[in-house]
């Protein structure tokens, strides 16, 4: 079992690290596409990741441990907080320079990719179907965030080639690093402990799909990212169905 789920995070782990890779390969050869069609990534992903923490994550960590809603909330705050220090750092517009604006968000993506890797840990050791619920929303949001860690450092003022690097190893390395580092210890703690980890994956997962996925979608205005966002609503109620 521990082989078979190991070898099960680390497919999920590998695949979020090749999409964000092939994220920042298309936008770096094909910027005008990238551009004009990430937001359809983006609000699928943020369909099925919310959808996902809600019809099964969120109860599976509830049945699993009691004060489960408690840790849920520190998942979403904790997020939230840790986005805020990084934020707290990007100064703007003239207050600072280019490269500045192109390093501090490159490493709070790094950071939030790393914590991506861990939650992978974690799911995947409640379940092989938990795991690939989480993975699919997961993976999916990893080509926006190529993209976008990409543009980033570009716009900072890198070179094309240098952008390429930090960017794959910020949003895409960072990813497998964090599975590797958290699976030993997480896949010898007992069912409570287990529980309370799952909640603060939910509610970080909840974070990432509302705040930063959806609020990209309303930016950007499209005529037909309601049709993603419910396709990803869909397809995840569709999965959490067929297997219920």
């Amino acid at each position: 079992m521990f082989f078979n789920t190991f070898g099960a995070v680390i497919l999920a782990s590998s695949l979020a690290c090749i999409v964000t890779t092939l994220g920042i390969y298309v936008i770096s050869k094909y910027e005008k596409w990238g551009n004009q069609n990430v937001v359809y990534f983006i609000s699928f992903a943020a369909g099925v990741l919310i959808s996902v923490s809600f019809i099964h994550i969120i109860p599976k960590a509830f049945e699993m441990n009691g004060k489960a809603p408690i840790y849920l909330l520190v998942g979403f705050m904790g997020m939230y907080l840790i986005n805020r220090f990084v934020s707290m750092y990007v100064c703007h517009e003239r207050e600072c320079t280019d490269l500045s604006m192109g390093l501090i968000p490159m490493i709070g993506i790094g950071l939030h990719s790393f914590i991506d890797g861990i939650i992978y840990s974690v799911t995947f050791n409640v379940s092989i179907f938990t795991g690939t619920l989480a993975a699919i929303g997961m993976v999916l949001h990893e080509f926006p965030e190529g993209i976008v860690t990409f543009l980033l450092l570009e716009r900072g003022g890198f070179s094309r080639r240098k952008s390429m690097f930090l960017a794959f190893i910020a949003a895409a390395l960072s990813t497998p690093l964090g599975t590797l580092i958290s699976f030993p210890v997480i896949s010898r703690i007992n069912r409570d402990v287990l529980g309370i980890l799952l909640a603060i994956s939910a509610g970080a997962l909840v974070y990432v799909g509302a705040t930063h996925l959806l609020p990209a979608v309303e930016k950007e205005n499209k005529k037909f990212t309601l049709v993603s966002l419910g396709t990803g609503v869909l397809v995840a109620i569709l999965i959490v169905i067929t297997k219920t």
